[in-house]
């Protein structure tokens, strides 16, 4: 039973670090469109390339755009925030037995 409930808590805390390190790499993307960076640098390159299909879909699918302004990464970080603050506790005290 020891090791279901460290492999579910590791679980866990892979997945809210690596939702933090995508939200880092968010801000970054919101704030690289004010100072409009070379877009032939390949670090760009891979910050847009793992966040603008994420933006996209939220464009997409809920109306994200006002007055000109794209509020899309805004969205993304209150989702991952939602996730992070939310689901995964909830999911994590769901798996894990109340005995333990």
């Amino acid at each position: 039973m020891y090791a279901w409930t460290s492999l579910i808590v590791f679980i866990a805390q892979t997945l809210n670090g690596l939702l933090t390190l995508y939200l880092y790499v968010v801000i970054i993307s919101a704030l690289m469109t004010w100072i409009e960076p070379n877009p032939y640098n390949p670090i760009v390159r891979f910050i847009y390339s793992i966040t603008e299909p994420v933006f996209d879909w939220f464009r997409e699918h809920l109306p994200v755009v006002f007055g000109g302004i794209d509020f899309s990464p805004l969205i993304v970080i209150v989702v991952i925030q939602l996730i992070q603050q939310v689901v995964i506790p909830s999911v994590v005290h769901l798996l894990i037995p109340a005995s333990v």
